[in-house]
């Protein structure tokens, strides 16, 4: 591979790193003003709060002899990317100590009890004076980023320390300020780290064209991880009553948008073909669901909190059933002979992973190009994107399920495995 390193202007960068600085002080100023009225900025801001006395105290409570390994994901989704991580990482070195830091509330509330983590915390502000007082308390043998995170202060002073330092399951695009002639800073923090994992082969090419070489492709490990979850073959008694002998769609953390589509195509399509559906939407609060409901009313809808009081009868004569809790999607796809994941009409889709593991036919909506994941479902013909109901008909119809097994089984087998190739690569005694 050939590459041409753009000539860092030392102006330039002296320039862009104090317009980062500033970004994040008036950031973090924002947030602060915001939290009186907004929960997640409340959180993000309490969080923070005496973080360094907080941290201590932690610290000085856990009782592992061995060394620290600092994790950090931005939020929830990057957790679940670097989880078969963190899990590997606690088996093979069980004396060591773990810390794993969030930015966002949604991560860290989610998973602030997380076992496989002997400390679970909110990561301060990126400035020069937190990170030098964050690794002056930590003392981190090796620090592993997940996915997204790039923080110059941090890093800068990982690297000032000698401390390895790993991106893992990285995804590169153009659009990214590293490959933007104004972007100094951003291609900086990449000199910082010992290794990149990344993704795939558009990343590895990307980063080669502006001189960054120490990148490594391991594919994405959350595919380890919906594996693992698909081999504990989970077996839900109401599910299996739901399904009986029927098909089945689920559609996984929909928003209304997603929702439309869906029901319209159940009353226009689904319903004469003798299909079930369920749903798991993305929100679940209480008129969140009873709207929910509402719109199925030519066809009335159980919640499956409401399951327990349904015979095995009354459960697979039920056409529509709504998933009204958290942690049970992952493990649903099981049953289904085909998959809607929502998001596509919104920010973005969610994971199409969880689904693909168990080879079905996968729908989404638009707004798709962001994940990797999703463009090579498109384009090996396992994952359909879609505008509207008709469009969603006008494709099931035309289904070679047999292919689509066929073309899913081979990915995740080829994407399998991105766990231990880090592992083999990690500086860490």
């Amino acid at each position: 591979m050939s590459s041409t390193k753009p000539k860092e202007n030392i102006i330039g960068l002296f320039a862009g790193l104090l317009i980062y600085r500033l970004t994040l002080r008036c950031y973090a100023l924002c947030i602060t003003l915001a939290a009186p009225f907004n929960k997640k900025a409340a959180l993000w801001a309490k969080g923070r709060k005496k973080w360094q006395q907080n941290l201590s105290q932690s610290l000085d409570s856990c009782n592992k002899k061995g060394s620290l390994i600092w994790i950090h994901c931005a939020s929830l989704g990057e957790f679940e990317q670097g989880r078969p991580l963190i899990e590997a990482l606690r088996i093979k070195h069980p004396n060591h100590l773990i810390l794993l830091s969030f930015f966002s509330p949604s991560g860290f509330e989610s998973k602030k009890n997380y076992d496989k983590a002997d400390i679970v915390c909110y990561l301060p502000i990126d400035n020069p004076v937190n990170a030098k007082k964050w690794l002056e308390l930590l003392n981190p043998s090796i620090a592993i980023f997940v996915k997204y995170e790039f923080w110059y202060d941090y890093l800068s002073a990982l690297k000032s320390r000698k401390i390895p330092i790993y991106l893992v399951s990285g995804i590169f695009r153009p659009n990214q300020a590293f490959f933007k002639s104004w972007g100094s800073v951003f291609r900086k923090m990449l000199g910082f780290y010992t290794k990149l994992f990344v993704q795939n082969e558009d990343s590895l090419l990307l980063l080669d064209s502006i001189g960054i070489q120490n990148v490594e492709i391991c594919g994405d490990t959350r595919v380890d991880r919906v594996l693992q979850i698909k081999e504990e073959k989970t077996v839900y008694s109401v599910l299996e009553n739901f399904k009986y002998s029927s098909r089945i769609l689920i559609c996984g953390s929909t928003w209304p948008a997603d929702e439309s589509i869906i029901i319209d195509f159940w009353h226009k399509y689904l319903a004469a073909k003798g299909w079930k559906i369920i749903i798991a939407p993305h929100e679940i609060h209480e008129k969140k669901i009873d709207d929910l409901k509402k719109m199925f009313s030519a066809t009335p809808a159980l919640l499956y909190s409401e399951t327990s009081k349904s015979t095995e009868a009354e459960l697979r004569n039920t056409k529509i059933l709504i998933i009204d809790n958290v942690g049970m999607l992952s493990r649903l796809y099981r049953y289904a002979n085909a998959a809607y994941i929502g998001g596509g009409f919104g920010k973005g889709i969610h994971n199409t992973l969880e689904a693909a593991v168990y080879h079905i036919p996968i729908f989404f909506g638009p707004n798709n190009k962001k994940f990797a994941e999703a463009q090579d479902l498109l384009e090996l013909g396992i994952g359909f994107e879609i505008e509207n109901r008709t469009e969603l008909s006008v494709i099931f119809e035309s289904l070679d399920y047999v292919l689509v097994k066929k073309n899913a089984a081979a990915y995740i087998e080829l994407q399998r495995g991105a766990t231990d190739k880090i592992m083999n690569e990690l500086s860490l005694v």
